[in-house]
């Protein structure tokens, strides 16, 4: 696929429990930074108030880096005036676009502010992607679990100033975003409102239509963890623009090695592609070596991005086990001894699997015994570390020293700015011109005397002007355009490098663009379809009557307005349990004796005493998670959390 199927600015987003996290994103390399404000985003433990994210934009707007604010759940119609007028305020804090789930807010008086459609808007296909576009967001955020060639057809669809978001890192939700009831069906805590009971997490037995295991206690739903290294240029051709981390949750030293990482890679792409471009200014340099490993995660697949895999499951545990160091070779009354050839030190953070539970332990102090052997005293008795014995399998899952490496000044990015030092009729005067070709002038009146050393003067000036010091600006080129050697004191040079790197600074937030919301087209397009069922997620009056005027005529409320009191799909995947354990009918296909004999019959996920029903969309390739809300949820009133006032906000 040629280069003009990917024609907007390559963007690598970045996520931010904190605005602290979310500086850090962008000085490792992040063009964008997606962050919760106080409310109505769906993690609900990663809110941030508003000053907070208006600081936060005004340091991304410095490198021409933009801000999106999560506000992705469904919500109640008590809360549409709430969230309309924190939109409000988001929009006056500087905010550049917000991310959405529910359709009921474009039913409101917003400001201009740009709409990106939420991953929770379940978008996979050309059409629904056509839909999003036409009623006014421009950006949207694909599904995880469509293919490249999937990806590259909606990128078809949608016109060509839309642009396309995919994740490319981070955990993964089993369901299709969106399309996960099981949390509020057991717990009343709804992940379509931000409070997900990672019900997928847990252990579970699978047992066939007879009763009889197949596989026991282990995490069947849970995924490892999406990792698209090796994808990014071919999902370049297929038409992403921007390049999504998950991890709103995840502390500063992921951010900064996940950004990194990727920052590393996505410029590799722009070397050897002169046609593409980077989405903000300046270059980071990392100083230290990113690794994907090194932070936690559950294993790596890239999902169903090049096609259907059948060990996408973290079924063993959802822990981090870590990267491998070796074997146990001896164990003394307080120590043990590995093999390993990697560098170890005090404070590693190390792990083991003993039956099938994972055991974690410190590594109070470690001892080199040579080159390919260390001796670790543990921080607790080894009669409390059940299976550590000769030939167990260690590794390690906090690499203390590179944590440490992480935990000081880890990146630096700069603009690049180019300058000429030049006389004028009342004295000099300073021209900045930064990489993006903002350019700047800052003056200085001044009687002009000789130097007293020509042959110094230039090179003084150079190594005076040439201090930008804690600034943004990096100066790659100064020309002195001057008729003789003037003598300038180094006072006046800093005065006129401080007052043009003021300058280029403010120049630079003036010509900061916030895009504008994208017109919808009219009259309405008509959706996709003409009914929704509880799957549409549809919780208030302005949603419904959002799809009403797009043509929809039979509209079901969301499963938390508790109106599906009967069995249906509490979950609905890509992940085949089938399929992971080889009993799917198409894999049978060929095999001698086997073929037209293997059903995709109804199996059932236990855990305790919860009994769940797996049904196959084998037309889809679907696997369905069949249940009931449990009788003491569904005798609740629909969950409603009307948010308090926020700091500043009017009304």
């Amino acid at each position: 696929m040629p280069d003009s199927a990917a024609p907007h600015a390559l963007e690598l987003l970045a996520p931010a429990r904190t605005a602290d996290i979310g500086r850090a994103a962008i000085r490792h390399g992040a063009d964008a930074v997606y962050i919760g404000g106080p409310a109505f985003g769906a993690r609900h433990n990663a809110g941030n108030g508003v000053a907070d994210i208006a600081g936060l934009t005004a340091f991304a707007h410095r490198f021409h880096a933009r801000i999106f604010v999560t506000l992705n759940t469904i919500l109640h119609d008590a809360e549409l005036e709430p969230a309309r007028r924190l939109i409000h305020e988001l929009y006056d804090a500087g905010v550049d676009a917000l991310i959405v789930q529910d359709m009921g807010l474009l039913e409101l008086d917003l400001p201009p502010i740009a709409l990106h459609a939420s991953t929770q808007c379940d978008i996979r296909t050309p059409e629904k992607a056509r839909f999003l576009a036409d009623v006014g967001f421009s950006q949207i955020v694909l599904a995880r679990e469509l293919t490249i060639n999937e990806i590259a057809e909606i990128r078809a669809a949608v016109p060509a100033d839309v642009v396309i978001e995919y994740f490319i890192h981070g955990a993964l939700c089993v369901a299709f975003s969106g399309q996960c009831y099981i949390s509020h069906a057991h717990t009343g805590r709804s992940a379509n409102r931000g409070d997900c009971s990672q019900s997928c997490r847990l252990p579970y037995t699978l047992e066939d239509g007879e009763g009889r295991v197949v596989a026991f206690e282990k995490h069947l739903l849970s995924m490892k963890d999406n990792n698209q290294s090796a994808n990014l240029e071919a999902l370049v051709d297929a038409g992403v623009a921007s390049f999504k981390i998950e991890g709103r949750y995840k502390d500063l030293g992921y951010v900064k090695n996940i950004a990194g990482h990727y920052r590393r890679l996505l410029d590799g792409i722009l070397s050897r592609r002169p046609g593409l471009r980077g989405a903000s200014s300046g270059r980071t340099r990392l100083l230290f070596e990113p690794d994907p490993d090194k932070t936690f995660h559950r294993g790596s697949t890239d999902y169903f991005a090049t096609g259907r895999k059948a060990d996408i499951g973290a079924f063993d545990t959802p822990a981090y086990v870590g990267l491998s160091l070796g074997p146990v070779t001896k164990v003394g009354p307080d120590w043990f001894e590995l093999e390993t050839a990697e560098a170890m030190a005090n404070g590693d953070g190390l792990t083991y699997l003993n039956k099938r539970t994972v055991v974690g332990l410190q590594a109070n102090s470690v001892e080199q015994i040579n080159p390919r052997n260390w001796r670790v005293f543990p921080n607790e008795p080894l009669a409390r570390l059940p299976g550590l014995e000769t030939g167990v399998a260690v590794h390690r899952n906090r690499d203390h020293a590179w944590e440490q490496a992480l935990g000081r000044k880890s990146a630096e990015r700069l603009i690049d700015v180019r300058g000429v030092f030049r006389e004028t009729d009342t004295g000099f005067a300073l021209d900045l011109v930064d990489e993006d070709g903002t350019t700047v002038t800052a003056a200085l009146a001044f009687d002009r005397q000789p130097a007293r050393e020509p042959d110094k003067a230039a090179s003084g000036l150079r190594d005076q002007l040439a201090r930008f010091g804690n600034t943004d600006f990096n100066l790659v080129d100064l020309r002195i355009d001057w008729s003789r050697a003037w003598f300038v004191p180094a006072s006046a040079l800093n005065r006129l490098r401080r007052e043009a790197v003021e300058k280029l600074e403010a120049a630079r937030l003036a010509a900061h663009v916030r895009l504008p919301r994208r017109l919808a087209v009219e009259p309405p397009v008509p959706y996709p379809e003409e009914t929704l069922s509880y799957l549409a997620n549809v919780y208030n009056h302005a949603a419904r009557r959002f799809y009403e005027r797009h043509g929809v005529r039979l509209i079901a409320a969301a499963y938390e307005a508790h109106e599906e009191p009967g069995e249906v799909s509490l979950m609905i995947t890509k992940h085949c349990l089938r399929f992971a354990f080889s009993l799917c009918p198409r894999q049978a296909k060929g095999v001698t004796g086997v073929q037209g004999q293997v059903r995709a019959a109804p199996m059932v996920l236990v855990h305790g005493n919860e009994r769940l029903t797996l049904r196959f969309d084998c037309r889809a390739c679907e696997m369905h998670v069949m249940g009931r809300m449990k009788r003491h949820i569904r005798n609740r009133p629909p969950p409603c959390v009307v948010p308090p006032r926020f700091p500043g906000l009017a009304g």
